[in-house]
């Protein structure tokens, strides 16, 4: 007995092409007129009155200050918080919202929208016209975004950025497990740890990035 494909075929898988074709273009088109700008991610559940929704908002608002937009994933949260910053500075605040089932809406400090049907595409925006990354606290898909971001610095699949964690109280345990069991059995080098800065001081953070990009100017101008 042959085995069993447990997906049938779709005479929609055709048109799918199109509009993931339709999302990259779109996404592409407007990204790319956008400026430099930090992509900020963390938990869509955490509460307004949490300590992190306030670090993001204020991080935000010191990018902005700083000549930088904001690119979010578009929904509460975390993410609503840093889209609030950049907003409440009259910055560039960006969007990049999923359609989920249970339906994540778009937070009202958004000035540039886009919307996914599909993550693959929507992370790939992300991305491809960041100047960083932050990450906040945050679950699974915080933590996939964190994971997938550092994977495609360290195998030179993505232009090499700052990665910042904040939010030393809930990194702390990650951090020392990365050191002890990931890196302590060689499953990493020593230098994929140093792709990740780590501070609970939003000024050091946009400085840490304003000085990445003043070191690799300064190297560049020199060769």
């Amino acid at each position: 007995m042959s085995p069993q494909s447990h997906v049938s075929p779709s005479n929609d898988d055709t048109w799918r092409i199109f509009r993931i074709m339709a999302e990259f273009v779109e996404g592409f088109e407007t990204l790319s007129k956008m400026g430099p700008c930090i992509t900020i991610f963390g938990s869509a559940r955490t509460p307004k009155e949490n300590a992190y929704y306030a670090l993001a908002e204020r991080l935000a608002a010191i990018a902005v200050k700083n000549g930088y937009g904001v690119i979010t994933g578009g929904g509460g949260g975390i993410m609503e918080a840093a889209n609030k910053g950049a907003f409440k500075e009259q910055g560039t605040s960006i969007g990049l919202n999923i359609q989920l089932p249970f339906e994540q809406a778009a937070n009202p400090y958004i000035k540039t929208l886009l919307s996914f049907r599909h993550f693959f595409c929507r992370k790939v925006m992300f991305l491809k016209y960041t100047s960083a990354v932050i990450v906040l606290p945050g679950g699974f898909g915080t933590m996939d975004e964190l994971f997938e971001t550092l994977t495609l610095v360290q195998t030179h699949k993505s232009a090499f950025f700052p990665v910042v964690l904040m939010g030393m109280d809930y990194w702390k345990g990650l951090l020392d497990w990365l050191n002890n069991s990931t890196l302590g059995n060689n499953y990493i080098s020593p230098e994929d740890m140093t792709l990740i800065t780590s501070t609970d001081d939003p000024e050091k953070a946009i400085s840490t990035i304003n000085e990445f990009y003043k070191k690799r100017d300064s190297a560049e101008n020199f060769s």
